[in-house]
């Protein structure tokens, strides 16, 4: 399994020899001056569309035609062969966000990596799953897929499997649960948390993240940010052989 580090450009000058021929995923919308670099050092790139960040922090109204175009560019410039539709169903609805994959596939000349929501029916993840060699499982972050319906991944990734595609789980990061669901890839921000003063390290199969002690002088961010990122490396290495 593949699991992706996502927003690594945060630390990338000073993890450099670490990040490089790794497994990185950036959104577009924090692209910045060392994104092409980590395109191009990656083992595996991935890239978010960012669209869902993007409107829930502008001010205004958005114009999607042109942030569509605008990603679409990027991706033919930096030669990108993995990357996300813009899966905004629940703002423009489900057939505005398939004329947006059509014209992303247009202008790049290959094929996104469509992202499955409920909302959508299991009709459409089978028809997904004919259509896409890789395809994506969203809404675990925001609860959409809820805890209590994790039950249902193995049949989903199996349809898959059967079909000849390959499924990612959009920020999933429960470790522990890896070696039941079977991705072929997951992402995570967990290495980030060192920020809020949480602490992570490598058990040897999977993660356990520890909040800095209680009454004690909690260590600077960038120190934590530079332990974590070390520790999901160590799991990223291991979950590519071993789950």
């Amino acid at each position: 399994m593949k699991v992706f580090l996502a927003g690594v450009e945060s630390l990338y000058e000073e993890n450099k020899p670490l990040v490089v021929g790794g497994y990185n995923l950036i959104s577009f919308y924090t692209i910045n001056k060392k994104s092409s670099d980590i395109v191009k050092n990656s083992k595996m790139f991935l890239l978010d569309s960012g669209a869902y960040t993007f409107m829930t922090n502008s001010k205004k109204d958005i114009n999607w035609e042109e942030y569509v175009k605008r990603y679409a560019t990027f991706i033919k410039e930096n030669d990108i062969k993995y990357y996300f539709e813009l899966d905004i169903d629940s703002v423009v609805g489900y057939q505005k966000v398939l004329e947006y994959r059509k014209k992303l596939e247009g202008i790049t000349g290959r094929k996104c990596m469509p992202v499955w929501h409920k909302t959508r029916g299991l009709q459409e993840y089978k028809r997904m799953c004919a259509e896409y060699d890789y395809v994506a499982i969203g809404g675990i972050v925001s609860g959409e897929i809820k805890k209590s319906q994790y039950g249902a991944f193995p049949m989903l990734i199996d349809y898959a499997h059967r079909n000849g595609a390959k499924v990612h789980g959009l920020g999933f990061t429960d470790t522990k649960k890896l070696s039941t669901y079977h991705f072929d890839s997951v992402d995570s921000t967990s290495w980030g948390w060192g920020r809020f003063g949480y602490i992570f390290h490598f058990t040897g199969k999977d993660m356990k993240m520890n909040p800095k002690p209680k009454g004690k002088r909690c260590a600077k961010q960038a120190e934590l940010q530079a332990v974590n990122i070390k520790e999901w490396i160590k799991f990223q290495k291991y979950a590519e052989t071993h789950l």
